[in-house]
């Protein structure tokens, strides 16, 4: 593996770690707002990111190379909705997507087969989030706060888990 895709596998690496920081952040507005079942759809998605993150960090190991860890940068703390999170998070996603994009390309210019077939699994999860996302956000356009709806989703992410895939 040649270091330029090695150190920016590191980042992306980093960068899971950061993403887990982020929605443990969103967490925490959530929880402030009495909305434990928001709350616990953003710990799950924190969970996910550090799965992410160590799913990187064995390859690395795998291939030889030493993971090393960065300082996280602060999070944001505080929304002005529930709607605002979603938002950050739906774009917050997108760089990732992009991220993870940059990475395949340096993986195909070095042909770098292996890490092709790593990343793949990486690319198709973010279609994943991506949606997840934006369902989220256009059914809470469609609901006020203050709905039964809203209340209904509350308690509907309450019973989100995150159980890592067969084999991981």
């Amino acid at each position: 593996m040649k270091d330029e895709l090695y150190k920016a596998l590191n980042e992306q690496m980093n960068f899971e770690f950061y993403s887990a920081h982020v929605y443990l952040a969103m967490a925490a507005y959530c929880s402030g707002e009495n909305l434990d079942g928001f709350a616990n759809f953003f710990i799950v998605q924190a969970e996910e990111e550090r799965f992410h993150a160590m799913k990187i960090y064995k390859f690395l190991n795998d291939r030889g190379k030493r993971a090393t860890l960065d300082a996280l940068g602060a999070p944001k703390n505080d929304y002005s909705s529930i709607l605002e999170a979603f938002e950050d998070g739906y774009h917050h996603e997108q760089v990732n997507t992009q991220r993870f994009y940059h990475l395949s390309d340096l993986a195909w210019n070095d042909r770098e087969h292996a890490t092709i077939g790593f990343l793949k699994w990486f690319i198709d999860e973010q279609v994943e989030e991506e949606a997840l996302f934006d369902s989220i956000i256009q059914k809470l356009k469609r609901i006020d706060k203050d709905s039964n709806a809203f209340y209904t989703m509350d308690e509907a992410f309450a019973a989100r888990s995150f159980t890592p895939p067969a084999g991981e």
